[in-house]
C-alpha cells in the first residue's frame, strides 16, 4: 500500500522534497542535505516508484523523479476516509450513554 511506503522517515523526506519542488528532480538534487548516500536515495526512490508514488523519466545520463499526481489524489482519499471514519467513531462513542458499573 502507498501509505506503508511512506512509513520510513527517509522516504517521507524524499516524497516531501519532491512534492515541495513541484518539478522533476535528479537523485543528486533529492539527496542534497539528507543524511543518506545517493545510492540509498536511489533505493528509497525505487520503493516509492514500486508503490506508485513517484514516476521517473530519462534526461540525458540521469533520471528525473517527480510525484505521481494520481497517487496524491488516492492518498488524499485514503486520509479523508480515515479521518471521517475515526471522527464518526469518536462521535458515536461520545454520544453513547454510559453503561452502569
Amino acid at each position: 500500500m502507498r501509505v506503508q511506503a511512506l512509513g520510513d522517515p527517509t522516504r517521507m523526506a524524499i516524497f516531501e522534497r519532491l512534492a515541495d519542488a513541484g518539478r522533476p528532480l535528479a537523485v543528486v538534487d533529492i539527496a542534497q542535505g539528507l543524511a543518506v548516500t545517493r545510492p540509498a536515495v536511489s533505493q528509497h526512490l525505487k520503493v516509492l516508484k514500486l508503490a506508485g508514488l513517484v514516476i521517473d523519466q530519462p534526461a540525458a545520463n540521469r533520471r528525473l523523479y517527480q510525484i505521481e499526481p494520481q497517487s496524491l489524489a488516492e492518498l488524499r482519499d485514503y486520509f479523508d476516509r480515515f479521518w471521517r471514519d475515526s471522527l464518526l467513531a469518536f462521535k458515536q462513542a461520545a454520544e453513547s450513554p454510559e453503561e452502569p458499573s
